[in-house]
């Protein structure tokens, strides 16, 4: 897709609008950025002021499709932790102990759950005497040298009109699939990935753990709009992050009203222990984008506190949205007619005919038709191009969510055709073609580089030029230096070399 060619002076028109807009107040900022093919919000990453500064509780996405290889199986995916730094030690990534993470199952479309699968989590210690997360390579699940684990629960819960009808452990104690430090310390992680699928009673599989983030977007817009030059565009800013990932792969017929009503709604919530010891909900999702670009900031936090069956009061907010009129003031293309009810059938109760469930109460869920199959083609735009096995029916990994909500928005289902998009139309890894599906997790000795490396062999030359001393020309070499450091171990020579490198620049810029 190519991007829209303006002038000087339109694009001096361009910042000032949105310098205006964002001075009138928040949303427009990630309004402006869908304008673009190449401009785009992120899916529930930060996208509300107080969850923004608990990325532990924050879910960044809900995918929900029927397995490609197992159909008659459905596979529910939650992610949280967004930007998720590769070398983001010591201290890596873990599930908090103190949250109860939801999945929410609406089978009759009434828009409340009746069923709920809640995943809670213990974080294991075995030397509080070292900093380091593990204390040296890490070959399985239960090494002695995986210095921090997380263990999980399972609980499946039964409800009928917000009442806890039943309660069942599903699992117990199962091990978590450990941050990816590096190839040192982990040199086959797909190893301990797979030792993190765990087989649940009944037919149903579960994974927690580390994964690459499966959206695919380019962010830069934020940057004032690409500073005012358009045509950078179609990178996307979420490679080489990570998330913290749930996945649940359970039969059908268990999680379906019947076979005469195979759609599901799904959402997930997190909730957080509070100083009185009670849990509240402090994160929700469901569809894509919804809190980002439809609701403005001042219900952006009551959203996240909210339920589905509570919508109506964001009603106009979907119904009158603000994105379309922003894009006819900047761009001059004619915003659709309101009301949108378009839009509703969409985000809040499903396309007729294809997942929008009888007798539906309008709510913000993914809605999902168990029913029909998955293709060996699938689009990436999803039913807007004829594949109706995608989104918004459910949402696939590889559903390019970003492009098909904008073209939506755009009226694309009231005739008005349109290409928008973000000009990124699929991850930088490619997914898996088994549960639990999501790419393995960015390691940190292959995260962000210094300008001018590539990996590999670089690594290692990073760290000998860190470890000899400043305004040395005769040092000794790398050999030397990691043979008397071996002692310590491989994580220790990169956090001494990352030490020196430190104080190598400080001193430079001291003198």
């Amino acid at each position: 897709m190519t991007p829209i060619s303006r002038s000087g002076a339109g694009r001096r028109s361009v910042a000032t609008l949105i310098c205006a807009s964002l001075a009138a107040g928040g949303l427009t900022a990630a309004a402006v950025a869908a304008l673009e093919p190449g401009a785009a919000s992120a899916s529930s990453h930060r996208e509300a002021p107080l969850i923004s500064g608990d990325p532990q509780y924050d879910n960044t996405d809900v995918y929900a499709f029927v397995s490609p290889d197992k159909p008659d199986t459905t596979t529910l995916i939650a992610n949280w932790i967004p930007f998720e730094d590769p070398a983001g030690g010591p201290n890596f990534f873990t599930f908090a102990e103190d949250a109860q993470y939801d999945i929410h199952i609406d089978n009759n479309g009434d828009a409340q759950g009746e069923l709920l699968f809640r995943y809670t989590f213990k974080t294991h210690v075995k030397n509080d005497k070292t900093f380091l997360y593990n204390t040296g390579p890490v070959e399985s699940l239960d090494d002695p040298d995986l210095n921090v684990t997380q263990t999980y629960d399972i609980e499946l819960i039964k409800l009928k009109n917000q009442h806890e009808v039943s309660k069942t452990k599903v699992a117990d104690d199962v091990p978590v699939a450990p941050s990816n430090v590096g190839k040192a310390s982990m040199p086959d992680y797909n190893k301990l990935r797979k030792e993190a699928i765990h087989e649940l009673p009944g037919g149903s599989t579960t994974f927690a753990g580390q994964a690459d983030d499966p959206f695919f977007l380019d962010l830069r817009v934020f940057d004032l709009l690409y500073g005012g030059n358009l045509s950078e565009v179609g990178r996307d800013t979420l490679k080489g992050y990570n998330v913290n990932s749930v996945a649940l792969q359970v039969p059908t017929d268990m999680i379906t009203e019947s076979k005469d009503q195979p759609i599901v709604g799904i959402w997930s919530t997190t909730q957080r222990k509070n100083a009185q010891g009670y849990y509240s909900q402090v994160s929700r999702l469901g569809m894509p984008l919804v809190n980002e670009v439809v609701n403005p900031i001042k219900d952006k936090d009551k959203f996240n506190a909210s339920a589905p069956w509570e919508d109506g009061q964001f009603l106009q907010n979907v119904t009158n949205p603000e994105l379309p009129k922003l894009i006819e003031a900047i761009y001059k293309i004619d915003a659709p007619d309101e009301p949108r009810n378009d839009l509703v059938d969409v985000f809040l109760k499903g396309v007729e005919g294809l997942n929008q469930p009888p007798h539906v109460r309008a709510a913000e869920e993914l809605r999902l038709n168990t029913s029909i199959k998955p293709t060996h083609d699938p689009k990436r735009l999803g039913v807007l191009d004829g594949d109706n096995a995608g989104f918004p029916n459910g949402r696939r990994l590889s559903d390019d969510v970003l492009d098909a909500a904008l073209q939506v928005v755009e009226g694309e289902l009231l005739g008005a055709k349109n290409d928008l998009g973000d000009a990124v139309d699929k991850n930088d890894k490619k997914f898996g073609k088994s549960f639990p599906y999501l790419a393995n997790p960015t390691a940190g000795s292959r995260g962000k580089l210094a300008k001018g490396t590539s990996g590999g062999n670089d690594v290692r030359n990073q760290l000998g030029d860190a470890l000899q001393p400043a305004g040395s020309s005769t040092g000794m070499d790398d050999t030397t230096l990691v043979a008397a450091s071996a002692g310590a171990g491989a994580a220790g020579i990169a956090l001494i070399g990352a030490g020196l490198m430190w104080w190598r620049r400080m001193r430079t810029r001291a003198y």
